[in-house]
């Protein structure tokens, strides 16, 4: 072999392996295409052959504006489930002008959306419940009903009454997650058949925390069931700040809904502790917001990320690889 040809293999074998890397490193994420910017907070279900995205942030206008995709990767507007803020919520919490942090499920023959309102930076907050018996927006039984108030928490609480999160144990019990900041994450159990709080498990149970940090920056918990465990996913650090955002997703587990949650090197999320899963990248920055989904062909995690070029919030849907009992690191594209 000439030294013209061995320099011409090598060039060839190292753009090779650079391009594999590439593809290697973007693979989990799906690119998405149509209405996927500004997205915050989504939370995804199917019904059907046909997934829905809600998410926080007014899209033509409309609170809690809802996507729809037959594949995953074309999305587009299909509705809204608020045109303002619901009257009780505004009384409860005076100044509030948004709806944030949907969480939709599927419990007792109904669609369930939970919902936060509160203002920025305040613990004055309260989380609610709308219901639908479908999301297909072109049948006769579509309708949002308002249920109202779930959990509120005030100043004189120490947690904050937003983000929440409904997951089901492996009884068939349902649980709500919430929290962000102060105290940290927590969860209540609710009544399976109302949607609401249980009325004799009043016990406020805590999950993750990141005290003494100041301040305790962790937020939006996520629950799922793989295998013999339950996995909490967290948010750490700072949302909303566009291209400056510093969110990034971390990941415990535990034996029990209820904890305690337990990272990779067996520190608990009540001090501090998480597993890296999604950090930031030269093109997009802090991603965060997410929700999970089960379903046959694999767990797929929804999330926001900021773009660096614009820094409007941008909608991302990737697989979940499990390895050895723990979800596999994700990088962005």
């Amino acid at each position: 072999m000439t030294l013209r040809a061995l320099i011409l293999l090598l060039l060839i074998g190292s753009c090779v392996t650079a391009w594999s890397q590439s593809k290697s490193a973007s693979a989990d994420i799906s690119l998405l295409t149509g209405d996927v910017s500004p997205v915050h907070d989504p939370s995804i279900i199917r019904q059907g052959s046909t997934y829905y995205v809600f998410g926080t942030n007014r899209f033509n206008q409309k609170l809690l504006p809802i996507f729809c995709s037959a594949d995953l990767k074309a999305w587009q507007f299909c509705g809204n489930v608020f045109d303002d803020v619901p009257d009780w919520a505004k009384a409860e919490i005076p100044g509030a002008r948004g709806i944030w942090a949907p969480d939709i499920s599927y419990n007792s023959g109904e669609y369930r959306l939970y919902y936060a309102v509160s203002t920025f930076g305040s613990n004055q907050s309260v989380i609610g419940l709308i219901t639908n018996k479908t999301l297909d927006s072109k049948s006769a039984e579509y309708k949002w009903i308002d249920q109202g108030r779930v959990i509120g928490s005030t100043k004189a609480d120490d947690y904050n009454a937003i983000d929440p999160n409904c997951v089901k144990d492996k009884d068939g019990n349902t649980w709500l997650a919430f929290g962000s900041f102060w105290g940290g994450i927590k969860m209540r159990r609710l009544d399976s058949k109302t949607g609401k709080l249980f009325e004799t498990d009043t016990k406020l149970y805590s999950l993750a925390s990141r005290r003494p940090l100041d301040p305790p920056a962790i937020e939006g918990p996520a629950i799922i069931r793989h295998a013999a465990h339950y996995y909490l996913f967290v948010a750490f650090d700072f949302c909303c700040r566009g291209k400056n955002s510093t969110y990034k997703i971390y990941v415990g587990r535990a034996d029990k809904i209820t904890g305690p949650y337990l990272d990779r090197d067996g520190k608990p999320l009540m001090d501090g502790g998480g597993s890296l899963l999604v950090e930031g990248s030269e093109n997009w920055r802090g991603p965060g917001g997410q929700s999970l989904m089960h379903e046959d062909s694999g767990d797929l995690l929804a999330f926001h990320s900021y773009s660096s070029v614009t820094g409007k919030a941008t909608l991302m849907v990737s697989r979940i690889t499990w390895k050895k009992g723990w979800p596999q690191r994700i990088k962005l594209p």
